[in-house]
């Protein structure tokens, strides 16, 4: 793993890429919803943001329970960094829904008809809270522990906030049912394509995190050295 943290270098060019093949798939190749028009567009990056923000705080829950048993400092290093990159995406995910609701229903948030609103808000609280037990505990062991138990625990929010539009009634459409996705070819691929590149973004970005931790360990390890 440390191998791979290193050589990211094929994998930001593909980002790349991949990123300009989205660009040009959303604005040019998926055709223009009937009832919403263009600014149904914004679905593409919405929910492949919303999609990011709870795959990273899934890799935030297994890096914990990994260092819980392993101890090592690289899943204390990935937990954190995924856990990061997590409210950066969730945070897009609520904004660019805002900006999709204004038009659509009417209102920037509507907090009263939309249960997920809350639920993803709550979440966001929770993990900028892991954030600030990490820098409340000085000891590094001791607060890896605490934020791997932390990340654990906090991840019960994210299937909660999944399925609640599926539980509780709410403004929110279902992309995926039993019976299909509702969503013309063209829009199924341009959106699936749209997940891919977040995901290897997700990467990107992970890795390149995750580099930037190990320096400063070696920076923090640099100075004990020298002043000892």
């Amino acid at each position: 793993m440390m191998k791979s943290i290193r050589k990211a270098g094929p994998l930001l060019w593909l980002s790349a890429l991949t990123i300009i093949a989205a660009l040009c798939l959303v604005f040019l190749y998926a055709p223009t919803e009937r009832t919403m028009g263009d600014v149904q567009r914004i679905f593409y990056f919405h929910v492949s943001s919303a999609w990011i923000g709870f795959f990273a705080f899934f890799v935030t829950f297994v890096a914990g329970i990994t260092y819980l048993r392993t101890k090592k400092r690289l899943w204390d290093i990935v937990g954190h960094s995924s856990a990061e990159i997590g409210i950066v995406f969730t945070t897009m995910a609520v904004l660019t829904g805002s900006i999709w609701a204004k038009p659509t229903w009417n209102a920037w948030f509507p907090w009263e008809q939309e249960p997920r609103l809350i639920l993803i808000s709550i979440l966001l609280l929770i993990y900028f809270a892991y954030h600030m037990l990490r820098a409340f505990l000085r000891e590094p062991e001791q607060r890896a522990r605490f934020a791997a138990v932390y990340g654990i625990v906090a991840f019960a929010g994210v299937p909660l906030t999944f399925m609640s539009i599926r539980w509780w009634q709410s403004l929110h459409p279902v992309v995926f049912e039993s019976q299909g996705s509702g969503l013309a070819p063209t829009m199924l691929w341009t959106f699936m394509f749209c997940l891919l590149t977040f995901t290897i973004l997700f990467f990107v970005l992970l890795i390149q995190r995750c580099r930037l931790s190990i320096l400063a360990d070696q920076v923090e390890d640099l100075k004990r050295r020298v002043l000892h």
